[in-house]
């Protein structure tokens, strides 16, 4: 805990935005930090509340009461080493993480939780520019090798613990940069790519070796890794869309929000986009379909692309302004939430969906749309349309990839198309082979996938050797 009396005494301060007219001008991140004496007083904040649900709330369990303690005592190099002990990548998420640890806060029953997110930021950045984060090579080597498939926070998690305790770790990327959704997916607005890169130079002293523009199921085979590595760990995330099979789909103009996104995260890297076929929002009317993370962060690169207008269309209705505290608390509530992005002028609408794409001469043009019930049954004489010169489909992702690599492996699936594996010891139906992240258990938060890639590192340990030192 922090100081006994401190939130009766301290007011909730979190990290403030660059003004929206500013930040959509370019692309680097634009929260505005706190500052070490505001975390102190922020860490201050948290209570002796007997037990703490934050505990709950975070999936990496970090132990947030002791390194808010250790802020509010300016202990910030034994803060650092508390919080890595629990989360290999702390920078990461106390800039993308949607926080469940403050939902879970005993302060969120009055809505003034304490701000953990700002403070887990704060923590990993010091340690960083104070030269605290070193590569932690190990003392000896186990003669194992390990091949971990896809270089997202899954990945990079596992690989991380499995070099640290003496195995031959090899990561296969099927892209030209390590960090899979983290270099691709986010934008770097929110989340500006040395922080990626500094971890894989870490993880290369620790002697991780990485093989880019490496498909595996394509360039390599699965079987092969199979037979040259001792154990073998799946984590290629969820990459397959779910699509809208409407009249128009194959308009141009009309495209999937992953296809868009990484577009620009290489422009901002300086990474040649190949042969596929610009995607810009530039001077046009963009509509987003689909209400979440993904949909957010295609509204703000379409922003700073120069889009005239972007509307944003959810499916399910308006969530209630805030919770009930006595239904939810301390779990993670339904609510209305704005996201940056979505507050630098889009126009949202709930409870509609899209009936066809309209277009001229092949290019889309219009959305004809209908409004729904509570049952999400089409509400009659409600249609409408809306201009649109660009569609980004950000519906969600259904399962992972199944052609290539799953498909050879011919491991065993669960009902919704994810690759089979318990959370005990995320082994799939092949022996040597495991699975961990979105590709075992689907779409889900970057946190989640740091959990299971730590989870999974422990479980191939112990395979391995018999025994495991590694936290689970």
């Amino acid at each position: 805990m922090g100081k006994i009396t401190g939130f009766l005494e301290i007011e909730r301060e979190d990290r403030a935005y660059e003004p929206a007219a500013d930040r959509v001008r370019h692309y680097r991140e634009f929260l505005l930090p706190l500052g070490e004496t505001e975390t102190v007083k922020q860490a201050a904040r948290c209570m002796d509340c007997g037990i703490p649900y934050c505990h709950q709330g975070c999936p990496v369990n970090n132990q947030i009461p002791d390194w808010n303690d250790l802020v509010y005592h300016s202990d910030w190099q034994e803060a650092a080493s508390n919080l890595h002990s629990t989360n290999n990548f702390p920078e990461v998420t106390g800039r993308i993480c949607p926080a469940p640890c403050e939902a879970a806060c005993t302060l969120n029953i009055i809505d003034l939780p304490v701000t953990i997110k700002s403070i887990e930021c704060t923590i990993a950045d010091k340690a960083f520019a104070a030269g605290w984060v070193r590569p932690q090579p190990p003392e000896t080597k186990t003669g194992k090798r390990v091949a971990v498939v896809g270089s997202g926070p899954a990945g990079l998690a596992c690989a991380q613990q499995l070099a640290r305790v003496g195995h031959d770790v090899h990561v296969y990327e099927k892209l030209a940069q390590p960090g899979g959704l983290l270099r691709y997916g986010i934008p770097d607005f929110k989340m500006e790519k040395y922080i990626v890169e500094r971890r894989v130079e870490q993880m290369q002293a620790e002697g991780v070796t990485f093989h880019c523009n490496m498909h595996v199921g394509h360039d390599v085979s699965a079987r092969k890794l199979e037979r040259d590595y001792d154990a073998v760990l799946l984590s290629g995330g969820a990459e397959h869309p779910r699509d809208l099979a409407i009249e128009g789909r194959n308009l141009r103009g009309v495209h999937y929000a992953m296809n868009f996104l990484p577009q620009q995260n290489r422009r901002v890297s300086g990474e040649p986009l190949g042969d596929v076929e610009p995607i810009l929002a530039t001077a046009k009317q963009v509509v987003v379909i689909g209400g979440g993370d993904t949909g957010s962060d295609c509204i703000g690169t379409s922003f700073r692309q120069g889009a005239v207008s972007v509307t944003q269309l959810e499916i399910l209705p308006m969530p209630p302004e805030n919770e009930n505290k006595e239904l939810t608390w301390p779990n993670w509530p339904l609510k209305l939430r704005t996201s940056s992005s979505q507050a630098e002028g889009a126009a949202r609408d709930f409870s509609v969906a899209t009936s066809r794409f309209l277009g001229e001469n092949g290019e889309v043009k219009e959305l004809e749309c209908v409004r729904l019930d509570a049952q999400l049954k089409p509400v009659p004489g409600s249609e409408f349309r809306i201009p649109a010169d660009l569609v980004l489909l950000a519906m969600g992702f259904l399962h992972p990839v199944q052609e290539g690599m799953i498909k050879d492996l011919r491991v065993d699936l669960d009902q919704r198309g994810n690759v089979k594996a318990n959370e005990l010891d995320y082994r799939t139906s092949r022996p040597k082979v495991f699975a961990a992240g979105d590709m075992r258990r689907g779409q889900s938060l970057v946190v989640w996938a740091i959990r299971e890639g730590r989870q999974a590192a422990h479980a191939i340990d112990k395979f391995l050797m018999g025994r495991t030192d590694l936290p689970r």
